[in-house]
């Protein structure tokens, strides 16, 4: 077996797949790479050397389909289909460090090295295939598996098509075993566990090997010394997370730059594309003799008001409702809904207007917004504007803060480094209602009517400016642009890339300026 490398060293790889052109973007491109986003950046944050990687799928039947029915070229349409992708990422405030497309090159000539290595190595050899196929997805499926879908797509629901080809096929069979002895020694490579039990059912019912080119259409990578035969789209299209590091050329910059951040620590996909990512790209790596990736997460899906999105139902969430959210909401109230109530379990989620905008007012405004708002007020009307001096000693509220915010942060980054946006974000949230709690309970705005209670009132008030601080450096990779507002107003300075360190208790030195701040202003939905 070839070794899993367990995510320890500074270096960190974070993959979306990448997106196919044949339609515009939405919600769930916008989903995958904001949660990708928010790791990466937490993970810069704590002091990795972050790779994160995204872009688009251009070749294959539908985008060639696509660009007759319109009348311009494949090369045209993916060119306009990709810019709109890649322009997402700067609406979104993404910060991908390479953005590949399957037309560059680069990519291209690394795909033919790999493919033409597997066909030497005997892992790739000519065949025909006769079965069904789902045109939709560019799938093959066996007679027993197109019975069990009743011969249409699972996908798209239109029929199957029955086809006869002769393709290149991989001997993915040639590695079942190896394949089951991958899930029994690493549980985590596939999560959630629902995901991975749901392959470990199929990969029970046998492999079969799997056709990795195509004749019938043109738009694609050529088989080397077979240009008749162009690859599969899906073959090409999981290679990129090999090429875009340049391992297929040992000559090349993205090489000599990149080759260390293989094996990736996270895959990030909808489990809709699972498969190919559980089972087919694993066994191509050990065809390759690479390392295997960490982890290959599969999330679930959005649906609209309680029902799956549709164009005709009118309840599909495309770039242009997202935009009018982040108009209204701000973008870090989008990233914030996204990775705390998005489907990263089992479940699909909901996008509701309504529970969005519960979320945006309990959570952001009368929550963080409130505490950062009540504290910096409170320090500019009874300690000027400067933050007080923390005597070590403090009247009521019960509260061990730094036993407390040791706790939460242990949690926050743990829960991050197992993709668990939720988790991690929760615990410093943990943070923020703790000190609304301890306003309640040690009323420092009745205290200060006393003169001979302002120390008392200086120790809460740094108590409770230090809880949100720490809260905040927690909170930055979700809400970089709300948080550097509060940086700002508090004058903390710039993110240390230290992160453990940075949230040590007491690092909000007495007499730095506390100007108030107002984070999250309250929306009218009517």
């Amino acid at each position: 077996m070839l070794p899993f490398a367990p995510v320890t060293t500074s270096k960190r790889y974070i993959t979306t797949p990448i997106y196919y052109v044949n339609d515009r973007p939405h919600i769930g491109h916008v989903y995958t790479t904001t949660i990708c986003d928010v790791w990466a950046r937490f993970q810069r944050l704590a002091g990795h050397d972050v790779f994160f990687l995204t872009g688009t799928d251009e070749h294959g039947q539908k985008v060639e389909q696509s660009a007759e029915a319109r009348g311009v070229t494949p090369q045209a349409l993916a060119d306009e289909n990709s810019a709109e992708f890649r322009r997402i990422m700067g609406m979104f405030n993404l910060t991908n460090d390479e953005f590949i497309r399957t037309t560059d090159p680069r990519h291209e000539q690394q795909v033919q090295s790999v493919v033409k290595r597997l066909m030497d190595s005997g892992d790739v050899y000519l065949g025909t295939f006769e079965g069904w196929y789902d045109a939709g997805q560019e799938e093959y499926y066996t007679e027993n598996k197109a019975r069990e879908v009743e011969y249409r797509s699972p996908i798209s629901g239109k029929p199957l098509e029955r086809a006869t080809e002769e393709n290149y096929y991989f001997k993915l069979s040639a590695y079942e075993d190896r394949l089951k002895s991958m899930f029994d020694q690493n549980p985590d490579l596939v999560r959630p566990d629902a995901r991975r039990n749901e392959v470990l059912g199929r990969l029970r019912e046998g492999l079969m090997d799997v056709p990795i080119s195509r004749t019938n259409f043109k738009w694609g990578i050529g088989v080397p010394d077979a240009p008749e035969h162009v690859i599969y789209v899906w073959i090409d299209a999981l290679l990129n997370y090999i090429t875009a590091l340049g391992l297929a050329d040992k000559d090349s910059d993205w090489y000599a730059e990149r080759q260390e951040y293989w094996p990736a620590s996270i895959q990030v996909l909808g489990k809709e594309i699972l498969w190919f990512h559980a089972v087919i790209w694993p066994a191509i790596l050990m065809a390759l003799e690479l390392p295997l990736p960490s982890c290959i997460y599969a999330h679930s899906f959005w649906i609209s008001e309680g029902q799956k999105m549709s164009k005709s139902l009118g309840n599909f969430i495309d770039l242009e409702q997202l935009q009018n959210y982040t108009d209204t909401y701000g973008s870090d109230a989008l990233r914030y809904f996204l990775s705390t109530q998005g489907p990263l379990g089992a479940t699909d989620s909901d996008f509701s207007k309504s529970q969005f905008h519960e979320t945006y007012t309990t959570d952001l405004v009368n929550t963080l917004g409130n505490c950062a708002s009540r504290t910096s007020a409170m320090i500019g009307k009874y300690c000027d504007g400067l933050c007080p001096t923390d005597t070590g000693e403090c009247a009521g509220g019960g509260v061990e803060w730094v036993e407390f915010t040791t706790s939460q942060v242990e949690t926050s980054m743990a829960a991050m480094d197992q993709f668990d946006l939720a988790g991690s974000i929760n615990a410093a949230m943990a943070i923020v209602r703790r000190v609304d709690a301890f306003i309640n309970d040690t009323e420092p705005f009745k205290l200060a009517k006393d003169p001979a209670a302002s120390a008392t009132v200086g120790n809460i008030l740094y108590r409770c400016a230090e809880a949100i601080r720490i809260a905040a450096c927690l909170l930055e990779a979700t809400m970089p642009q709300k948080i550097q507002e509060l940086r700002d107003a508090w004058h903390l300075g710039e993110a240390t890339g230290d992160l453990r360190t940075e949230c040590h208790w007491g690092r909000l030195e007495a007499g730095t300026a506390i100007d108030k701040v107002a984070l999250f202003p309250r929306v009218d939905v009517s």
